[in-house]
């Protein structure tokens, strides 16, 4: 099994156990932050990821181990190695997760995630089956280029997802001092609101330094509670439109583009600007 897949199956039963926790407080206080239908297609699109990304990564173990052979140096596995490679993938992630806010092709995977009016820890496994198409790996090759093994790299990679699970919840703040370096559930809630201040913040996987050093945070106001979603009026629970809807969009829009230039930029530009919606955040 490829360490993607293993740490996360590893971590699952502590996942469900926060989202059980938080669905019974849910009840117990009345409030509507979990839907069983919501959550049901969460779940589904996080097996099609999973499946996906096992699948692909068989295939891109070879490729990634190929150019392994040409890295610039010999980076052994030690205390040292092991936190720059954690800094260095979580810089790239910022990097993966704001190009697919701005790259369409990109948005077209990543969509999926941002599709739920709801914002729980369930939320965090409404994921896409086509990252792997969209080229999300990518972003983790130069890290073998420099010298780290691929596997080490896909089990930090791992390690990043894992820890974003928990600032998927509308309980908690901003942490105090740690959320000056740590991504934070109240940052998070930002980056997963369509209220127009919060739009493209917040890009963080574990360190939310790089927000802060290129010019991409928000703070949560308390003027302006988070709407969570999409900008535009989808709402579904059916897992493959959840999965699929941008890209058939984008695709329909390529092909009506008249010219190269026309249809690279309906696959690459910037995605295409949506309805805003009148939709309101469910009340905790």
């Amino acid at each position: 099994m490829v360490p993607v897949e293993a740490i996360l199956i590893l971590l699952s039963p502590l996942f469900f156990l926060f989202i059980g926790y938080e669905w019974y407080q849910s009840v117990r206080r009345g409030s509507r932050i979990y839907q069983w239908r919501d959550t049901l297609a969460n779940f589904v699109t996080a097996a099609m990821h999973q499946a996906g990304d096992v699948l692909s990564l068989l295939l891109l173990l070879p490729l990634f181990y190929w150019l392994h052979q040409f890295a610039l140096f010999d980076l052994s596995f030690n205390a040292l190695n092991l936190v720059l490679l954690f800094v260095l993938q979580d810089f790239f992630y910022y990097w993966f997760h704001r190009v697919s806010h701005r790259v369409r092709w990109l948005w077209a995977s990543h969509v999926a995630h941002h599709s739920s009016r709801l914002m729980n820890y369930s939320t965090a496994f409404r994921q896409s089956l086509t990252y792997p198409l969209s080229g999300m790996w990518l972003f983790w090759v130069p890290l073998m280029l420099l010298g780290f093994d691929p596997k080490l790299v896909l089990a930090v990679v791992a390690i990043n997802l894992g820890f974003q699970f928990f600032v998927h919840t509308r309980a908690g703040k901003h942490w105090g001092w740690l959320g000056l370096v740590f991504n934070t559930p109240s940052w998070h809630r930002v980056h997963h609101a369509c209220n127009e201040i919060y739009i493209d913040k917040n890009f963080a996987g574990v360190l939310v330094i790089w927000d802060r050093l290129f010019g991409t945070f928000e703070a949560e106001h308390d003027h302006t509670p988070c709407r969570f979603g999409i900008t535009d009026d989808f709402e579904s629970d059916n897992p493959l439109k959840i999965t699929f809807h941008e890209w058939r969009r984008m695709l329909a829009d390529a092909k009506k583009a008249a010219g190269f230039a026309g249809k690279f930029h309906a696959l690459f530009g910037p995605p295409r600007p949506e309805r805003a919606t009148p939709s309101q955040e469910l009340t905790s």
